[in-house]
């Protein structure tokens, strides 16, 4: 045993508390790892309000598309495409005014000499409306894609710049990591493009236009119908409005919002939507090509919260190994004393053979002696030779209950016993097996005594099985007597326990009745009882208190665990007590049938 425990501790347990001392060290640097997931954490929350931005621009887009098709049902193309920004502002609030262009660059609409805005209009953007002349714009369209390849490392490398110079050193891989995929094709679409106003189009229906005229955005969303392709209706944005739908959309999730504020930065880092933190941003995401340079913003309410956070990381990571240390430490202990319970049971299985040997040889002895004897016709008197039938008799019984036990108990741990239910009378099945057993008892010079009630007591039982518990209970008293040999079985009722327990006050042994009608069958001896502390161990397998050879008590340490275990299987019980006046008392409980 102690072998098995020190390879155990030098295979698990010391190996064990290496990784544990590994893990401590390791939590140090929990502090960068919590930095780095805070700054993915809010990283991603910028790009999913960016995002939000985005489908609120593409609203207005379809929001414009399904405009126009409406004003086209109410109009001529002819009137619709010269009175096109009068009829689009009363119903477009996003609008600051609405334009047409022919496919040949021709714009009809609005007039130069209608509003002063209409006028400015056309000044700024003629020539590039009729594709005149290249502008550098940044522009989209549901078709159309941006060619990353054709950007040169300069502009690529403005990907940089997306990253604020607060942002730890430590997080600062992993926040460019966050906007590979997304942020950094965002800002490469943030390269203005030289083009003119007809190539953007294409063969596309719809899309979107921004560009930069005296330092200030404007952008424009088109569309052309696929009926009236030769006619392209847009709208120039009015970003006040566009802003003061967007501010809804600046606020931080519930989780983060606590520790974080967000905020809308238009393209010269200025706040318009949102709140905005007193300090500079820990990360940013850009919108896109629809609004160049405006960008999403989160603020840290309180920049020391990365690190209390990481502290209270590797607090609880430190907590967590000393829990696991201990959980380790209590594991083992549980196998080794789950190893020493093996190894007892095993050296208990060892002693079952040998018991059951010696049993099976001594009956067999028995037998063949007194039946040589017999059959040589050796034994003239008559009342000797039924004294050796008698011998040959008990001993035969006896080898048929030990093989009986040793195969009923294999039967039961493989789960393959199994019993007859019926009604019977437990009354007749103790007379039964009660007189059966007697002359083997009285021969060895017992007394039994018998105690039964008048009326039956029925049970739902296989009555062969409990007469099998009576049996090694019996053959158990018989064994553990020693020099008093006597034994006494009592059957009784709840009825007897009532009137036993009203004619016998004083007793403290007296059985309390139960509420639920059952069956009490005691058997009780005058040996030597059972130690202390070991009332529950005799009932389990191989377990004898004596368990040696050499004490001449035979027994294979069965009887018991197989009589409870059938007592079990009928909803009853087998248990022990110690009997007054000295010996042992092992009762059967069992529940009496319904009437």
């Amino acid at each position: 045993m102690k072998k098995v425990a020190l390879v155990f501790v030098l295979a698990v347990f010391a190996p064990s508390l290496v990784l544990a001392w590994l893990a401590v060290r390791s939590a140090r640097d929990q502090q960068i790892v919590v930095a780095q997931q805070q700054t993915l954490l809010y990283q991603g929350v910028a790009d999913a309000l960016a995002k939000d931005v985005r489908d609120y621009m593409g609203e207005r887009q379809r929001e414009f598309s399904q405009i126009v098709e409406a004003l086209r049902r109410d109009h001529s193309p002819a009137e619709l495409a010269n009175r096109f920004d009068s009829l689009l502002i009363p119903s477009c609030p996003s609008a600051e005014l609405g334009f047409t262009v022919t496919a040949d660059g021709n714009v009809l609409s609005p007039s130069l000499f209608d509003r002063p805005e209409a006028h400015q209009f056309r000044l700024n953007n003629d020539r590039f409306l009729g594709s005149c002349e290249s502008v550098a714009v940044y522009w989209n369209s549901p078709k159309a894609a941006i060619n990353l390849s054709k950007l040169e490392s300069k502009e690529l490398s403005d990907v940089k710049s997306l990253v604020p110079k607060e942002m730890p050193a430590d997080a600062l891989k992993h926040s460019k990591l966050a906007m590979s995929k997304e942020a950094s094709d965002l800002a490469a679409k943030m390269v203005p493009e030289e083009a003119e106003f007809k190539e953007l189009v294409g063969d596309n229906f719809e899309g979107t236009v921004a560009r930069f005229l005296q330092n200030k955005l404007k952008v424009l969303l088109w569309y052309r119908s696929v009926r009236e392709p030769e006619l392209i209706y847009g709208v120039q944005l009015n970003l006040t409005n566009i802003v003061a739908g967007l501010q809804p959309l600046m606020r931080a999730p519930e989780s983060v919002r606590p520790d974080a504020k967000v905020a809308l930065l238009n393209d010269s880092d200025k706040a318009i939507a949102g709140e905005p933190g007193r300090q500079r941003p820990f990360v940013i995401s850009e919108i896109g090509s629809v609004l160049p340079h405006w960008k999403v913003a989160v603020y840290l309410n309180s920049p020391e919260v990365l690190t209390r956070n990481a502290r209270t990381v590797k607090l609880v990571l430190t907590l967590s190994v000393i829990a696991m240390i201990v959980a380790i430490a209590l594991g083992s202990t549980l196998i080794v004393l789950d190893l020493k319970q093996q190894l007892m049971l095993a050296r208990q299985k060892t002693d079952f053979v040998s018991n059951v040997s010696h049993e099976l040889k001594t009956p067999l002895t028995s037998i063949r002696m007194f039946s040589e004897l017999l059959s040589e016709g050796k034994v003239a008197d008559e009342a000797q030779r039924k004294h050796f039938l008698q011998i040959i008799s008990g001993e035969t019984a006896r080898l048929t209950r030990l093989i009986n036990n040793v195969l009923d108990f294999a039967r039961i741990e493989r789960g393959e016993k199994k019993y007859n239910f019926e009604r019977c009378d437990l009354k007749e099945v103790v007379r039964d097996t009660v007189e059966s057993y007697r002359p083997q008892l009285e021969a060895k010079g017992f007394v039994l005594h018998v105690n039964l009630p008048v009326e039956k007591v029925e049970v739902n039982a296989d009555c062969d099985a409990l007469a099998q518990v009576l049996v090694n209970l019996l053959s158990n008293a018989e064994k553990y007597s020693g020099n008093g040999k006597e034994i006494a079985v009592e059957l009784l009722r709840k009825g007897d326990l009532e009137t036993r327990r009203r004619g016998d006050e004083s007793s403290p042994h007296v059985p309390v009745p139960s509420r639920l009608p059952v069956a009490e069958l005691r058997v009780l001896d005058r040996g030597p009882g059972v130690p202390r502390g070991m009332e529950e161990k005799i009932f389990e397998q191989f377990y004898r208190a004596n368990d040696s050879l050499s004490s001449g008590i035979q027994g294979s340490g069965l009887g018991l665990t197989l009589a409870r275990q059938i007592a079990r299987a009928h909803g009853g019980d087998v248990r022990y007590e110690a009997r007054d006046g000295g010996g042992s008392c092992f009762i059967l409980t069992m529940p009496i049938a319904a009437s």
